[in-house]
């Protein structure tokens, strides 16, 4: 990872992070590959999220000049080695080519012992990720940041509202070893621990963290973050925004409680940044995949917890 000390802050921001890129990332020896989803087509409100993964590689130069991100207390790049795969590649408008390719891609780079992290996209993408995922890992536990379940029986085939009816439905996640945070839409009754936003609000970020803890078990853990769990004062640049969601600060202290949980995937989706203001979206989504990286440098590679 370049640092102030060796690069200008503006010059060549093209990889996470300043991380080098390489298109071919099964041929590369690596802890975690970095590959973005431009895809937006499952989207009920509005669309542009497919420019997500440029807008967070863009603003995480921002992240990238500290040696140690505070209030860790490591340097990320002394235990573990990253790439960035750039886009997905796949048909335009092609909604089953998109969900082919992606399972295809993540399959082979988990099969090598890799880590992925995902950017949306809209949250759809998070699908054939799971079912990548369940490939190697089982049956899984959910974490699930968002104002919404997206466990709805309704829509067509491709919709961003029911990746999480389908998922327990294959096999791919455990309901009742999974947890959804920041919910502020109806949720019904789909079998998953439900922490919802006035809840999250009003809870000691302590008690947060020990009931996901409780819920989750020791089962392997998939971690999807879609930015509209945040307040839309903190993450106005997505499709489906809702009021009286968490704040930025909430939301870090709560992943650095869950430091050290055996956290297998992860994925940030949702920021669309033609509806973002000041790029404050793209920061809170860009910190946060940091966050989920420094999360899994603890639970892996032996480094100390913030």
């Amino acid at each position: 990872m370049a640092t102030h000390n060796d690069t200008s802050l503006y010059a060549n921001n093209f990889g996470f992070m300043r991380q080098p890129l390489h298109f071919k990332p099964t041929e590369v020896d690596c802890d975690v590959v970095i590959t973005g989803v431009p895809f937006d087509l499952a989207t009920t409100g509005r669309s542009g999220s497919r420019m997500g993964p440029t807008a967070m590689r863009q603003i995480s130069t921002h992240l990238a000049w500290e040696e140690k991100r505070f209030p860790w207390t490591f340097t990320l790049e002394d235990h573990v080695t990253m790439v960035d795969a750039g886009d997905l590649v796949f048909e335009t408008g092609n909604s089953e080519d998109m969900m082919a390719k992606l399972e295809g891609h993540t399959s082979a780079l988990l099969a090598q012992g890799k880590t992925c992290l995902s950017f949306g996209g809209d949250h759809f993408v998070t699908l054939p990720l799971l079912r990548a995922h369940a490939k190697t890992f089982g049956k899984m536990a959910l974490i699930h940041f968002d104002a919404h379940t997206d466990t709805y029986d309704a829509g067509g085939r491709y919709d961003h509202g029911t990746m999480f009816y389908h998922a327990p439905k294959e096999g791919l996640i455990d309901p009742q070893h999974s947890v959804q945070i920041g919910i502020r839409t109806d949720h019904g009754d789909a079998g998953f621990t439900v922490i919802d936003a006035p809840s999250a609000n009003d809870m000691a970020v302590d008690a947060i963290v020990a009931q996901v803890k409780d819920t989750i078990g020791d089962l392997p853990v998939y971690l999807t973050f879609d930015i509209d769990c945040l307040d839309p004062a903190y993450a106005p640049g997505t499709g489906t925004p809702v009021c009286g969601g968490l704040s930025t600060d909430k939301v870090l202290k709560i992943l650095r409680g869950l430091a050290g949980i055996n956290l297998v995937g992860m994925d940030v989706v949702e920021i669309a940044p033609a509806y973002d203001q000041s790029e404050l979206t793209a920061l809170a989504g860009a910190t946060i995949a940091s966050e989920l990286l420094h999360m899994w440098a603890v639970a892996h590679k032996g480094a100390p917890k913030a």
